[in-house]
Protein backbone atom coordinates (compact mmCIF):
# COMPACT_ATOMS: atom_id res chain seq x y z
CA UNK A 1 0.00 0.00 0.00
CA UNK A 2 1.28 3.34 -0.74
CA UNK A 3 0.77 5.64 1.96
CA UNK A 4 -0.01 9.51 0.85
CA UNK A 5 2.32 12.22 2.08
CA UNK A 6 1.57 13.97 5.30
CA UNK A 7 0.33 17.13 4.86
CA UNK A 8 1.07 18.58 8.55
CA UNK A 9 3.04 22.07 8.08
CA UNK A 10 6.57 22.23 9.01
CA UNK A 11 6.75 24.98 12.15
CA UNK A 12 9.49 27.33 12.87
CA UNK A 13 11.24 25.06 15.44
CA UNK A 14 12.19 22.41 12.30
CA UNK A 15 14.17 25.74 11.14
CA UNK A 16 15.43 26.95 14.07
CA UNK A 17 18.30 24.08 14.05
CA UNK A 18 21.98 24.09 12.65
CA UNK A 19 21.70 24.02 9.19
CA UNK A 20 23.36 20.90 8.63
CA UNK A 21 20.98 19.15 10.28
CA UNK A 22 17.73 20.54 8.11
CA UNK A 23 19.25 20.48 5.16
CA UNK A 24 18.89 16.48 4.82
CA UNK A 25 16.15 16.77 6.87
CA UNK A 26 14.41 18.54 3.82
CA UNK A 27 14.66 15.75 1.50
CA UNK A 28 11.11 14.44 0.45
CA UNK A 29 9.55 16.94 2.16
CA UNK A 30 6.86 18.60 -0.10
CA UNK A 31 6.90 22.66 -1.17
CA UNK A 32 3.78 24.45 -1.58
CA UNK A 33 3.99 27.65 -3.69
CA UNK A 34 0.26 29.47 -3.95
CA UNK A 35 -0.08 31.00 -7.16
CA UNK A 36 -3.25 32.85 -8.16
CA UNK A 37 -4.40 30.03 -10.44
CA UNK A 38 -3.75 27.34 -7.79
CA UNK A 39 -1.00 25.67 -5.91
CA UNK A 40 2.26 24.04 -7.69
CA UNK A 41 3.60 21.25 -5.09
CA UNK A 42 6.83 20.36 -5.45
CA UNK A 43 9.09 16.94 -3.47
CA UNK A 44 11.91 18.36 -2.69
CA UNK A 45 15.10 15.71 -3.75
CA UNK A 46 17.96 17.68 -3.87
CA UNK A 47 19.28 20.59 -1.37
CA UNK A 48 22.85 22.48 -0.20
CA UNK A 49 23.46 23.34 3.31
CA UNK A 50 25.42 26.88 3.81
CA UNK A 51 26.60 27.64 7.04
CA UNK A 52 27.08 31.24 7.00
CA UNK A 53 29.96 32.92 9.05
CA UNK A 54 31.38 29.19 9.10
CA UNK A 55 31.41 28.74 5.40
CA UNK A 56 33.24 30.61 2.64
CA UNK A 57 30.70 29.42 -0.29
CA UNK A 58 27.79 31.48 1.77
CA UNK A 59 26.64 35.26 0.94
CA UNK A 60 26.60 35.59 4.33
CA UNK A 61 30.50 34.42 5.06
CA UNK A 62 31.82 38.36 4.92
CA UNK A 63 29.39 39.58 6.91
CA UNK A 64 25.39 41.33 6.64
CA UNK A 65 24.60 43.43 3.47
CA UNK A 66 21.54 44.45 1.68
CA UNK A 67 21.88 41.56 -0.34
CA UNK A 68 21.78 39.34 1.80
CA UNK A 69 20.08 41.28 5.27
CA UNK A 70 17.36 38.03 5.35
CA UNK A 71 19.59 35.35 6.07
CA UNK A 72 20.34 37.14 9.42
CA UNK A 73 16.51 37.27 10.10
CA UNK A 74 14.31 34.23 12.15
CA UNK A 75 14.43 30.84 10.81
CA UNK A 76 11.73 29.59 7.89
CA UNK A 77 11.74 32.66 5.60
CA UNK A 78 12.92 32.61 1.86
CA UNK A 79 16.32 34.31 0.79
CA UNK A 80 16.12 34.49 -2.96
CA UNK A 81 19.20 35.63 -4.92
CA UNK A 82 19.20 36.78 -8.12
CA UNK A 83 22.11 35.59 -10.39
CA UNK A 84 24.55 35.37 -13.96
CA UNK A 85 21.82 38.41 -14.73
CA UNK A 86 18.97 35.56 -15.38
CA UNK A 87 18.10 33.37 -12.32
CA UNK A 88 16.49 33.61 -8.84
CA UNK A 89 17.31 30.83 -6.36
CA UNK A 90 15.29 30.06 -4.02
CA UNK A 91 16.54 29.28 -0.20
CA UNK A 92 14.98 28.71 3.14
CA UNK A 93 16.46 30.63 6.45
CA UNK A 94 17.90 28.40 9.37
CA UNK A 95 19.10 28.37 12.78
CA UNK A 96 18.85 31.10 15.54
CA UNK A 97 18.21 34.64 14.46
CA UNK A 98 21.51 36.38 13.77
CA UNK A 99 23.40 32.89 12.67
CA UNK A 100 22.74 33.77 8.61
CA UNK A 101 22.84 29.54 7.58
CA UNK A 102 20.54 28.79 5.06
CA UNK A 103 19.27 25.95 2.17
CA UNK A 104 19.73 26.16 -1.24
CA UNK A 105 16.37 24.27 -2.84
CA UNK A 106 18.06 22.70 -5.64
CA UNK A 107 16.14 20.19 -7.40
CA UNK A 108 12.47 18.45 -7.00
CA UNK A 109 9.62 16.98 -8.54
CA UNK A 110 6.49 18.85 -9.26
CA UNK A 111 3.43 16.61 -7.92
CA UNK A 112 0.72 19.22 -8.47
CA UNK A 113 0.52 21.55 -10.68
CA UNK A 114 2.64 20.56 -13.61
CA UNK A 115 -0.13 22.09 -15.59
CA UNK A 116 0.90 25.74 -14.10
CA UNK A 117 4.51 25.38 -14.87
CA UNK A 118 5.30 24.37 -18.07
CA UNK A 119 4.60 27.52 -19.23
CA UNK A 120 7.49 28.87 -17.23
CA UNK A 121 9.56 25.79 -18.80
CA UNK A 122 8.54 25.48 -22.03
CA UNK A 123 12.28 23.63 -22.87
CA UNK A 124 11.60 20.84 -20.89
CA UNK A 125 11.08 17.52 -22.72
CA UNK A 126 9.25 15.61 -19.90
CA UNK A 127 8.40 16.82 -16.07
CA UNK A 128 11.48 15.48 -13.97
CA UNK A 129 13.18 18.30 -15.18
CA UNK A 130 10.79 20.80 -14.81
CA UNK A 131 12.64 21.87 -11.59
CA UNK A 132 15.61 19.97 -11.93
CA UNK A 133 18.15 22.37 -10.66
CA UNK A 134 18.18 25.35 -8.74
CA UNK A 135 17.86 27.89 -12.01
CA UNK A 136 14.69 25.55 -13.40
CA UNK A 137 13.40 25.42 -9.55
CA UNK A 138 13.25 28.79 -9.39
CA UNK A 139 11.96 29.38 -12.63
CA UNK A 140 9.17 26.59 -12.19
CA UNK A 141 8.04 28.10 -9.36
CA UNK A 142 8.10 31.97 -10.72
CA UNK A 143 10.70 33.04 -8.16
CA UNK A 144 11.70 36.69 -7.61
CA UNK A 145 13.37 39.09 -5.46
CA UNK A 146 9.45 40.34 -4.27
CA UNK A 147 9.05 36.74 -2.69
CA UNK A 148 12.53 37.64 -0.19
CA UNK A 149 11.84 36.79 3.02
CA UNK A 150 8.53 35.56 2.96
CA UNK A 151 7.34 33.20 5.93
CA UNK A 152 6.74 29.91 5.16
CA UNK A 153 5.83 28.96 8.71
CA UNK A 154 2.62 30.92 7.99
CA UNK A 155 -1.05 29.33 8.57
CA UNK A 156 -1.16 29.20 5.21
CA UNK A 157 -2.16 32.79 3.81
CA UNK A 158 1.57 33.35 2.45
CA UNK A 159 3.41 32.05 -0.86
CA UNK A 160 5.21 29.31 0.51
CA UNK A 161 4.16 26.40 3.02
CA UNK A 162 6.28 23.46 3.76
CA UNK A 163 4.67 19.85 4.64
CA UNK A 164 6.20 16.79 6.25
CA UNK A 165 5.89 15.20 3.31
CA UNK A 166 7.07 11.60 2.90
CA UNK A 167 10.79 11.54 3.83
CA UNK A 168 13.07 9.18 1.86
CA UNK A 169 14.51 5.67 3.10
CA UNK A 170 17.68 7.05 4.75
CA UNK A 171 20.02 4.71 3.15
CA UNK A 172 19.05 5.95 0.00
CA UNK A 173 19.91 9.80 1.00
CA UNK A 174 23.48 10.94 -0.06
CA UNK A 175 25.91 13.61 0.25
CA UNK A 176 28.39 15.13 -1.72
CA UNK A 177 30.60 18.48 -2.08
CA UNK A 178 28.51 21.13 -3.60
CA UNK A 179 27.99 22.48 -7.38
CA UNK A 180 30.06 25.13 -8.42
CA UNK A 181 31.35 26.00 -5.03
CA UNK A 182 35.44 26.55 -5.21
CA UNK A 183 37.89 28.10 -3.09
CA UNK A 184 37.47 27.21 0.62
CA UNK A 185 33.97 25.76 0.93
CA UNK A 186 34.61 23.71 -2.71
CA UNK A 187 35.50 20.15 -0.25
CA UNK A 188 32.44 20.21 2.06
CA UNK A 189 29.91 17.42 1.35
CA UNK A 190 27.31 19.78 1.97
CA UNK A 191 24.77 18.47 -1.07
CA UNK A 192 22.60 16.13 0.01
CA UNK A 193 20.10 14.30 -2.84
CA UNK A 194 18.24 11.25 -2.87
CA UNK A 195 20.23 8.43 -4.46
CA UNK A 196 18.19 7.31 -8.07
CA UNK A 197 15.81 10.17 -8.36
CA UNK A 198 15.30 11.03 -11.85
CA UNK A 199 15.06 15.10 -11.01
CA UNK A 200 18.01 15.44 -9.08
CA UNK A 201 20.77 17.89 -11.21
CA UNK A 202 24.31 16.85 -12.51
CA UNK A 203 26.97 16.96 -10.64
CA UNK A 204 29.22 20.03 -11.80
CA UNK A 205 32.51 21.33 -9.98
CA UNK A 206 33.48 24.93 -10.01
CA UNK A 207 35.09 26.45 -13.03
CA UNK A 208 37.36 29.72 -12.38
CA UNK A 209 36.23 31.98 -14.98
CA UNK A 210 38.95 32.95 -17.34
CA UNK A 211 40.36 36.42 -17.32
CA UNK A 212 40.61 38.15 -20.83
Amino acid sequence: MITAPDRTPLTRSFFDRPVLEIAPDLLGRTLVRATDAGPIELRLTEVEAYDGPNDPGSHAYRGRTERNAVMFGPPGHTYVYFTYGMWHCLNFVCGPEGTASGVLLRAGQITVGAELVRPYRPTSRKDSDLAQGPARLGTALNIDRTLNGADACTDGDGPFRVLTGTPPDPALVRSGPRTGVGGGGAAQPWRYWIDGDPTVSPYRAHAPRKRR
